[in-house]
């Protein structure tokens, strides 16, 4: 979901949210605020900021993704009024390029793999969304869940060797008891981090998991506030913060999350998987944080929402330049609207044989011809 504010000057600024199945509750958000926006000074970026995050006693995942987007386009029409990228409205840069890891899409644990090899031989020095989970898992003995997982992992391991690192994706699917278990299996396949292993919902739950196990914890990407963020870190309960720019309050919000990151020595791994004007965003972040790690970097090449923006980026040896243009560096297409028509989404999950509820994520050919109904995996029918 996009948002694109312009000026009286003729300036504009683009923005995207990340509220993920709630984007039309978002662009409701986006239609009240923009009736306090209409007529004000763009470069008043942190009094907007706050005057919408604090306008109301009530917020949640659809208003602080159209916070963000709103942020992230006044920011962007900054850069262009300063003719500067954002990053040096930001305090200027203090890396060149930013690495990002490999973001495989997959229908199968055979798909994970070959991704694995695949982002390999492309030159990317990490890789990730890599589950140790297949949907047969949530219903085998908890013995076998553990064994099966522990061995996946060491597979990604093996397809790959020790000159690539592994991001773990556990997509909040387990309880403590079994991620500090999963955590201590895979420890010997030495992971850069493990993401989401339990519900990001309780702090004192995850911190309890990183307490017990020597794998780091990466976690942020359902977190709103920089008070969750910094709760977070109080309790020593992740070694990697990953706030979403779309989420958090743009890039307002998210360069307050790395400096309280910062202050407690733990690095920043920004959530993005979503189109090209949120890379953008988040390389812009990436620059001007000194605490900075690794990017999530989507499959674009397979996407034909890669025409989105009329610019490219550049990719060299895993690493993505940083733009250097005015803004944040990304311009939607005139066409984009016409050309990729809004869709709305089926809310889906997956369910076990008793017909219980698993919490994760689900890839779409993971289901079959009810997929529509958003609650039948393949393997039920």
């Amino acid at each position: 979901m996009f948002v694109r504010v312009t000026t009286d000057t003729g300036l504009t600024g683009v923005g995207e949210s990340g509220a993920w199945g709630h984007l039309e509750a978002s662009a409701k958000a986006v239609e009240t605020f923009k009736r306090y926006l209409i007529g004000r000074d763009p470069l008043r970026i942190e009094h907007h900021s706050q005057f919408m995050y604090r306008s109301s006693h009530f917020r949640g995942a659809a208003v602080m993704g159209a916070i963000s987007a709103i942020d992230i386009a006044l920011w962007d029409i900054a850069g262009k009024h300063f003719n500067a990228p954002c990053y040096q409205l930001l305090g200027g840069r203090c890396i060149d390029r930013a690495r990002v890891y490999y973001h495989v899409i997959y229908s199968s644990h055979e798909e994970l793999v070959e991704g694995c090899r695949r982002a390999k031989g492309m030159g990317f020095t990490a890789v990730g969304h890599l589950s140790p989970f297949v949907p047969e898992s949530f219903d085998m003995t908890h013995s076998m869940m553990m064994r099966d997982a522990a061995d996946r992992v060491g597979e990604y391991r093996e397809a790959v060797g020790d000159n690539v690192d592994l991001c773990i994706e556990v997509h909040r699917e387990l309880h403590p008891a079994q991620a500090i278990v999963l955590g201590n299996l895979i420890e010997r396949y030495r992971p850069m981090f493990i993401e989401d292993p339990v519900p990001p919902d309780d702090i004192d739950a995850m911190a309890r998991v990183a307490s017990h196990i020597n794998v780091p914890i990466a976690t942020g990407e359902r977190l709103l506030s920089i008070q969750e963020f910094e709760m977070l870190l109080r309790r020593e309960a992740a070694e990697y913060v990953r706030p979403d720019v779309c989420t958090v309050g743009g890039l307002t919000g998210a360069k307050k999350i790395a400096a309280i990151a910062e202050a407690c020595y733990v690095g920043v791994v920004p959530h993005n998987p979503l189109s090209r004007v949120s890379t953008a965003a988040c390389l812009q972040l990436a620059a001007c944080i000194p605490n900075f790690v690794i990017l999530e970097y989507p499959r674009y090449e397979t996407m034909p929402v890669k025409d989105l923006v009329k610019t490219d980026l550049r990719l060299e040896d895993g690493y993505l330049e940083i733009p250097d243009a005015p803004g944040i560096g990304a311009e939607l297409n005139d066409d984009a609207l016409e050309r990729f028509p809004y869709k709305p989404r089926t809310p889906q999950t997956m369910l076990r044989k008793d017909g219980s509820i698993v919490d994760c994520y689900v890839a779409p050919s993971f289901f079959g011809e009810d997929e529509e109904r958003g609650r039948i995996p393949r393997r039920q029918r």
